[in-house]
């Protein structure tokens, strides 16, 4: 087979959920498959380590598409050119987007449908692409994939599409998450909080991920429980965070918050093994990585009850209703307060996070493409 795919969010050093999807399961993909080839679709300049091997064929088509007009000219113009020179027999889009111009078999990944619950918290224009290409594209694809079994019941509901057209692969958690030593620890917590204690959120600052009622919650618990455990924020900053930065910026307590703007992997996965806590209150999440990184670094977890959250943390976190300030800073005193239920909930966390891996998915999503086929 001659397999096509959009690697446009394969960014060195930028991956975030979708990247990492993609990383994830066409490393492993590609390497198990040598029989076939694939074509690998990007906007930009790539990086040599996104050819994992030696049947994977890179190609940069023009322009790069980081905007409505221009998505709409690479997959409508460009892609369809691409697909019939490469003689493709199936096209994999692991960002949500598809040719309509193409009669080239075709698999979509739609991680959620965020832009359906929440179209204020993203560009204008960009929301009304998303709300009105992603419908066509999900009854145009022969095969759709998702992240969650709540992703999979949205978007039947949403854009009535047959149960059987949509296949569940979870995300998985990178092997460089794991516990750390307490030397490691000491270490961590040396250059980042002066040696105390801390919370930790990963993820866009957004409002779809609720910092600003965590920043509420974070303030509320200092007030009452007079701890010197600081708050870390660790992502890039995307946009509408004007009240939040006006909220941080009048804080009684904005000393403990700690902002790190997008951070490698490397970094990542020490300040996350070494978090007393991960504060994930998100509004909605296709899926929710970070989750699952935490559980996989032995560390507990407070989360939303909402979109497919509960669904990744099963019974093993605080489950909090991430519009309550109250409720957010109550799990924060709990999980202060009481050292034995920190424990049984890491313990719990080593027996969900087995059900999700890296290696499954690859096997899951293979197993849909040559469905397709």
């Amino acid at each position: 087979m001659n397999i096509a795919v959009n690697t446009r969010f394969l960014l060195k050093d930028r991956l975030e959920g979708i990247g990492w999807f993609t990383y994830q399961t066409l490393k492993r993909i590609t390497a198990n498959h040598p029989e076939h080839q694939f074509y690998f679709f990007f906007d930009r300049p790539y990086d040599e380590t996104f050819v994992f091997s030696p049947n994977v064929h890179p190609i940069v088509l023009f322009p790069p598409a980081r905007h409505p007009f221009l998505w709409y000219w690479w997959f409508e113009w460009s892609l369809p050119k691409a697909l019939k020179k490469v003689q493709a027999d199936i096209f994999l889009s692991t960002d949500g987007y598809l040719s309509l111009s193409s009669d080239i078999k075709s698999i979509i990944v739609i991680h959620d449908l965020a832009f359906e619950h929440f179209p204020n918290y993203i560009n204008k224009m960009a929301s009304r692409f998303y709300r009105h290409f992603t419908p066509k594209y999900a009854k145009k694809a022969n095969q759709i994939i998702t992240v969650s079994s709540y992703s999979k019941e949205d978007i039947i509901k949403k854009y009535d599409i047959e149960a059987n057209k949509i296949a569940v692969v979870f995300n998985g958690s990178d092997d460089r998450y794991k516990p750390l030593s307490e030397t490691e620890k000491e270490t961590v917590k040396s250059n980042y909080t002066d040696g105390k204690d801390y919370f930790l959120f990963v993820g866009a600052i957004h409002p779809r991920k609720n910092t600003l009622r965590l920043l509420k919650a974070f303030e509320q618990f200092k007030q009452e429980s007079m701890s010197d455990i600081k708050l870390i924020i660790a992502g890039r900053e995307a946009w509408g965070n004007n009240e939040m930065k006006k909220y941080y910026d009048a804080m009684g307590y904005k000393q403990d918050v700690i902002f790190l703007n997008h951070c490698g992997l490397s970094i990542l996965t020490k300040i996350m093994g070494a978090a007393y806590a991960l504060t994930y209150p998100s509004l909605f999440e296709g899926f929710g990585i970070p989750i699952l990184e935490a559980m996989h670094c032995d560390i507990p977890v407070i989360t939303s009850n909402t979109s497919s959250m509960p669904e990744v943390i099963g019974d093993v976190g605080i489950i909090v209703d991430p519009i309550s300030v109250e409720e957010i800073k109550n799990a924060m005193l709990k999980i202060t307060a009481d050292k034995s239920l920190r424990a049984s909930m890491i313990e719990k966390g080593r027996i969900q996070r087995a059900k999700f891996n890296w290696d499954k998915s690859a096997e899951k999503m293979w197993e849909v493409i040559e469905k397709t086929f």
